[in-house]
């Protein structure tokens, strides 16, 4: 699941007339650099989900195979509410999501997701990064890891967006719109909301100033490779 209904008001200008992931960072739209990680997985499934300026979403995925789009009426529905909304496309089980307003480097983040996963002991799993590897993000950090992975709230700790989660517990929650943070917290006490850090780079794309930031990281993975 790729999380791409936002407004992107934090972009400005950049987002008054189109998505912000189509907005593009090194010449590839951000939703285009989200795609590549989920196929790169051999992922045959994959829903898109859209709310503003949707049909510009739909129109950019047209003809893509394995992906569908999840248009999101009359209002918006935060992230819990489109993953339990789009469900009947996913199917049953486990679903990794993803926003799409970062960048990475490094391992595929959903490689290391599906790596550490253990359902046994998690009803969901976050990527994380020290707040020093978190470029384009300001704040504190959002959750401190005991030794063996449990996430506690605190300072700490940036969640990347992307995760491993199980949605069962998704059909309970009354609300038509809510975020998967009230999902996360009813599991913290429980000891099943784990997490495992990124060994790689990543950067928010959420403001303008952000785009050179994530092409700068982009570029020196680049040049390590080459």
């Amino acid at each position: 699941m790729i999380f791409a209904a936002g407004f992107g008001t934090r972009m400005g200008a950049l987002t008054a007339t189109r998505p912000k992931p189509l907005i593009e960072v090194a010449g590839r739209a951000l939703l285009d650099h989200a795609l590549a990680l989920a196929e790169g997985q051999g992922l045959d499934r994959i829903v898109v989900n859209a709310h503003y300026l949707a049909e510009q979403v739909a129109a950019h995925l047209a003809g893509r195979a394995g992906v569908s789009v999840a248009v999101e009426r009359p209002e918006i529905l935060d992230t819990g509410g489109g993953l339990r909304a789009a469900l009947p496309l996913l199917g049953p089980g486990p679903v990794f999501t993803l926003n799409s307003d970062a960048v990475w480097t490094g391992p595929n983040p959903l490689a290391t997701l599906r790596a550490a996963w253990d359902p046994a002991r998690m009803d969901a799993l976050l990527l994380l990064l020290p707040r020093e590897r978190a470029a384009g993000h300001a704040g504190p950090g959002d959750f401190v890891r005991a030794a063996g992975g449990a996430l506690a709230r605190g300072p700490g700790l940036v969640y990347s967006g992307a995760q491993i989660v199980n949605p069962g517990r998704l059909a309970a929650v009354p609300d038509r719109a809510f975020s998967l943070n009230r999902l996360w917290d009813a599991l913290i006490p429980e000891g099943r909301l784990h997490g495992v850090v990124h060994p790689g780079g990543w950067c928010d794309v959420g403001r303008p100033e952000s785009i050179p930031l994530a092409e700068a990281l982009l570029a020196e993975a680049d040049d390590v490779r080459a």
